[in-house]
């Protein structure tokens, strides 16, 4: 049987422990509340600036000729990696790690031998796992997270394409957890650099003649390097909101698995206690005989 006060200081410590994951419960849900109200509302406004450029793109007479759209041979590639700051988020930081791992030696393990894949990771987590396993990281933005804004995030856009033109990489992608709701965050890899644009011979069903001012070409090149402003920041939302989703649902689990574990303690204690109280009946009763024998 285990020592009273051995099970009376675990008990102790586990009640402190719960008390702890129930306060980190409430904060990530007040948190989800503010970061999944963000990312709603940016969502369709994403979608519908993509949609503009689809359209703007599918009309066109051409092809559009700009730096944004350039496919070049695949020699070196960055990779942004979005994790968090803070751990206790269940498996949403090794999610990113393993997405991350996966593209690389499925499609990039020629350059990664080389030597030639980068990461910029957003958030501690990403930076820390990365650079332990010696991949060549450039700037890490922590501090975006911390305070997230479009102002942040675009800085680092500009950063990206910056460096994408100036040929330094000559193709971006984006691995993050996209959120679904409260329990499911979805990883996403998404390809920043070149832009996919769609072929000028796409057909359209209903056809509409606009008249653009300025051409369709300036609008495109215009438009794209907000676009992609835009899909990183979404990115980071998603990331966000995900994050305190995830943090929030494995705080919960861990007040539940708390609680049954005090259950099994309190259980073990009384136990003990009550064959400690039978051990000293059966003393007192054995002295008693004993006397009443002499």
């Amino acid at each position: 049987m285990p020592n009273l006060k051995e099970v009376k200081n675990r008990i102790a410590s586990v009640m402190s422990t719960q008390q702890i994951t129930k306060a980190m419960k409430m904060v990530a849900a007040a948190k989800l509340r503010r970061s999944q109200e963000r990312i709603i509302q940016m969502r369709p406004f994403a979608v519908k600036l993509e949609s503009i450029i689809r359209n703007l793109s599918e009309s066109q007479e051409s092809e559009v000729d700009n730096w944004f759209s350039q496919a070049r041979e695949e020699k070196r590639i960055l990779i942004v990696a979005i994790s968090s700051d803070r751990g206790l988020c269940g498996s949403f930081n090794s999610n990113i790690f393993k997405g991350v791992m996966r593209l690389v030696l499925e499609q990039y393990e020629d350059q990664y031998r080389k030597g030639n894949v980068v990461i910029l990771p957003i958030g501690k987590k990403a930076a820390e796992y990365f650079r332990k396993r010696n991949f060549q990281l450039i700037d890490s933005h922590a501090e975006i997270l911390s305070s997230l804004t479009f102002s942040h995030a675009a800085a680092v856009g500009e950063a990206v394409m910056r460096a994408f033109r100036e040929g330094r990489f000559d193709k971006v992608e984006m691995v993050y957890n996209e959120f679904r709701n409260v329990a499911t965050q979805v990883l996403r890899t998404q390809q920043l650099l070149p832009v996919v644009l769609p072929t000028a011979t796409a057909t359209r069903t209903n056809p509409i003649n606009y008249i653009f001012e300025p051409d369709q070409s300036d609008l495109i090149s215009e438009l794209l390097p907000n676009a992609l402003k835009i899909q990183l920041y979404k990115a980071l939302l998603d990331s966000n909101a995900a994050e305190n989703g995830a943090r929030m649902t494995a705080m919960d689990k861990a007040t539940e698995n708390a609680g049954d574990l005090l259950k099994e303690l309190r259980l073990s204690y009384n136990r003990s206690r009550q064959a400690a109280i039978t051990k000293e009946i059966l003393e007192i009763v054995g002295g008693a005989e004993a006397l009443k024998n002499q």
